[in-house]
């Protein structure tokens, strides 16, 4: 895994020191084109036999409930992945992931895993199409993923999301846009039939998503904003602390202006400072890569920086909405 945490000065922590899309550090990354099978035996997802176990519960239980357990990929043991009601239906990894092989006519299989002890298994598809902004000037690229994912304790369908990623400092650009998805969910019960029509849907899904951010991006990179703009666009996302709050809220404001003026100025974003385009990639390449999660679980910023976080991706919406507002104004 080609990720470090480093502290800065302010005491800001960055997660990443060697850049690379996210989701690297949390699977098998493959080097050549493979099929989904390939993939699923390469990542360690196969033959998981996830199946139905029996819980002893109280005598007075009024519902029935069942452990999910697997087949550890590793050491053979039994793993329970979570506690679900008895309409769950048990669904192997090679049945979610088989609408991937309709999916492969729209792009390559670059990396697959699972995260949280097994509970949640991904793949992220690279699709052939790179955005390029000011080709003339600064040439800043975006390549472009679809990501799947979904769980195995209920608490996620098999989802599709599309996810720009600007090359330069591997910052995820999951912003919702106005009047097209940004995701696709597959029920866990659809035949083989009904996976392929919705990877065709998922593929369509992408296609005009990415046609609209392309629009959004070319636009924010034409719109200039000041230094104090800059600063305003700050203080519209994370509001300065009121006069009577504590000294540490206070330093923890500072420390977070500090790191956002450091990446606005930075190696990965000097060449599209003083653009809205700027702006907005300072703002979430701060989420993505400058912060650390409780204990020091590189897995779960990982994971947010992947966009498999909705509190993460929320938030990334949020800001998306200040810098449009501002540039308006």
């Amino acid at each position: 895994m080609a990720h470090a945490l480093e502290i800065g000065d302010n005491g800001e922590v960055a997660f990443a020191s060697l850049r690379e899309p996210a989701w690297h550090g949390l699977g098998t990354v493959f080097e050549n084109e493979v099929s989904t099978a390939d993939m699923l035996s390469l990542a360690h997802l196969d033959n998981w036999n996830v199946r139905l176990a029996d819980i002893d519960l109280p005598a007075r239980s009024h519902r029935n409930w069942f452990g999910v357990v697997r087949t550890n990929p590793f050491d053979g043991e039994n793993d329970v992945l979570g506690v679900v009601g008895q309409r769950y239906q048990v669904v192997q990894n090679e049945d979610l992931f088989q609408f991937g092989d309709a999916l492969l006519d729209g792009g390559r299989w670059e990396t697959a895993g699972s995260i949280k002890n097994g509970t949640v298994v991904f793949g992220s598809l690279a699709l052939d199409r790179e955005i390029v902004l000011d080709p003339s000037g600064v040439g800043d690229k975006v390549n472009t993923y679809l990501l799947v994912h979904t769980s195995h304790d209920g608490s996620v369908a098999i989802q599709a999301s599309v996810t720009p990623v600007r090359v330069v400092c591997q910052n995820t650009l999951n912003v919702a846009l106005y009047g097209v998805k940004q995701s696709y969910k597959i029920r866990h019960t659809q035949t083989a039939e009904g996976k392929v029509q919705a990877a065709r849907e998922a593929l369509g899904l992408a296609s005009k998503y990415l046609d609209e951010f392309d629009v959004l991006a070319h636009d924010l990179i034409q719109k200039e904003i000041t230094d104090q703009k800059f600063f305003d666009l700050i203080n519209m996302v994370y509001p300065r602390p009121a006069e009577d709050a504590s000294k540490g809220a206070k330093t923890k404001w500072e420390n977070k202006v500090d790191t956002l003026n450091t990446i606005y100025t930075g190696e990965t974003n000097y060449m599209i400072a003083g653009t809205a385009w700027g702006a907005l990639n300072a703002l979430t390449e701060r989420l993505d890569w400058y912060r650390v999660g409780r204990g020091g679980n590189t897995e779960s910023m990982a994971a947010a920086a992947s966009g498999f976080d909705v509190a993460t991706n929320n938030e990334k919406a949020r800001i998306l909405s200040a810098v449009k507002s501002l540039v308006a104004a």
